[in-house]
């Protein structure tokens, strides 16, 4: 099914550049990670402890071709346990002697949990990958003395039992975990306990002021709804004197090419409505000096009928899918004055970028504009002017789930080059999305100031937009590197549904 394909056609395309109209940083943690006990992500994804493959784990049984090609996006914080899994994990079956540790039965995905990857494991990984952990209490079966309890064995130096229990267990020093989030999608009838915003409201504040009693120095994220909902005010409301970060979950996909592209703009619009709801309650709570940003500590394409969860959501993605990817980096480079951090849902197998056999692995089409905005789209965030077509027809997530399709009324003219631009180490980064299913899209590109006569550019491109990498066929999907002169881009040829990174040096 294709939607009602609209466009307006402009007499020029233009973006024009200038780096002194910085709006803001773009936090490094946006380009962070998360990870889940859900399906093979975690078991056959980070670790394979039955591995008999020589070379392909190490000694800890960590995937090796796994944290290479995680390493490689430079994600500073991972999420983790969960996800819906949280809200019946108890941290304590995860440590200790793996043969003491209980297997049991798990709610959110309706699996079996060995435990035997958990919290010091996950510690230890993010050391071997360079990562900060980032940790999600229970607030469904969990008690907040669980929570203390927790906090104490991470990141405690005292003579106290918990801290002394993470001692006995092999780690002498805390581990000093700074992000902590007040559950997950508690507001989810899908979720173990959930609540309604008053009582997840009360709860939470009683948790984040014991929480930050214990430890003044962690980071505490409040569990926030899509950011347009009624429990996003409420929360909000409730909650901003006692966090630090308030987060939005949202996912896009649809099996027509140009709602799956264009719903992103829903989630951008998604940033700016919390961003207000948070400015407004710090106006009407009474602390307009504190600094709460957004945490997007759940995004991707997804599509829960074409992947479902309790199956393992693994996803087998497109061009298209990583067209809709490019569109979600740069919604968050544009929006980055509010995003204080956003976390890619998820990292392995489970609707990831990264997929794994028993004895390989290969990149999915999302890894590779991920990767150039991990790389490339850091340091400021420049506010653009940008001229062309623009697609003004049926957008939505997936096929018969709608609670995005009010972006086509509050955003009536989706721009089909999407495009946000860095400056960083001399250079401007300059990402372009062709969103257009069949036309090539040729563009005045013009810069104020003086740049080097040789641009770098680096494109996500195929002729089908259903082209999928696979096992045997890695490289379907890649990414093409290249040369152009800064003359060429007076007149600039972005590919009919391509992603292409422009890299300018400052002269």
């Amino acid at each position: 099914m294709e939607s009602a394909q609209t466009f307006v056609k402009s007499s020029k395309g233009l973006i024009k550049v200038d780096p002194c109209r910085v709006v803001g940083t773009v936090d490094d943690k946006t380009y962070s990670g998360f990870l889940e006990h859900m399906g093979r992500c975690i078991y056959e994804g980070i670790v394979d402890y039955d591995c008999k493959v020589p070379g392909l784990t190490n000694d800890k049984g960590y995937r090796l071709d796994v944290a290479k090609a995680l390493k490689d996006l430079e994600m500073p914080v991972v999420r983790y346990p969960g996800g819906n899994f949280v809200s019946s994990y108890h941290w304590m079956d995860g440590v200790g002697p793996k043969e003491n540790r209980p297997r049991r039965p798990e709610l959110a995905w309706l699996g079996e949990e060995s435990n035997h990857f958990g919290t010091d494991e996950f510690m230890e990984w993010c050391e071997f990958i360079g990562t900060e952990p980032y940790l999600c209490l229970n607030m469904g079966t969990g008690t907040l003395d669980e929570a203390l309890a927790w906090l104490e064995y991470c990141n405690s130096d005292r003579n106290t039992y918990y801290a002394n229990l993470r001692r006995k267990n092999g780690h002498e020093k805390p581990y000093n975990v700074k992000y902590w989030s007040l559950g997950n999608e508690v507001w989810g009838p899908w979720q173990v306990g959930q609540m309604t915003a008053e009582d997840y409201s009360k709860t939470a504040f009683q948790w984040a002021k014991a929480l930050k009693l214990l430890d003044p120095s962690i980071k505490l994220v409040a569990c926030g709804c899509n950011g347009f909902s009624e429990w996003d005010y409420t929360v909000t409301q409730a909650l901003i004197s006692q966090i630090d970060y308030y987060s939005i979950h949202d996912y896009t996909s649809s099996s027509d090419y140009y709602k799956n592209v264009t719903c992103p703009a829903a989630a951008e619009r998604a940033i700016q409505i919390t961003s207000k709801l948070i400015d407004l309650a710090k106006i009407t709570q009474k602390v307009p000096n504190r600094n709460v940003k957004i945490c997007f500590d759940e995004w991707n394409v997804w599509d829960p009928d074409r992947a479902p969860g309790h199956l393992g959501a693994e996803e087998k993605y497109t061009l298209s899918d990583a067209i809709a990817v490019a569109a979600w980096g740069n919604l968050f480079i544009r929006q980055a004055p509010h995003v204080g951090m956003a976390n890619i849902a998820q990292c392995v197998n489970v609707i990831a970028p990264v997929m794994t056999t028993g004895t390989d692995s290969f990149l999915q089409t999302i890894y590779h504009p991920f990767l150039l905005f991990c790389k490339y789209m850091r340091g400021e965030s420049l506010n653009l002017h940008v001229e062309g077509p623009v697609y003004t027809g049926e957008t939505g997530f997936s096929d018969h789930v709608d609670y995005m399709a009010w972006i086509k009324d509050i955003e009536p003219a989706l721009m089909l080059l999407d495009v946000s631009a860095t400056k960083k180490d001399g250079y401007i980064n300059i990402a372009v999305a062709n969103r257009s299913l069949d036309e090539d899209l040729t563009t005045s590109i013009v810069f104020e100031g003086d740049y080097q006569e040789i641009v770098t550019t680096y494109t996500v491109y195929h002729d089908d937009i259903a082209a999928s990498n696979t096992i045997d066929n890695k490289e379907v999907v890649s990414i093409k590197e290249a040369t152009c002169k800064f003359e060429d881009l007076k007149a600039y040829t972005f590919k009919k549904h391509s992603f292409v990174l422009l890299r300018v040096a400052i002269a």
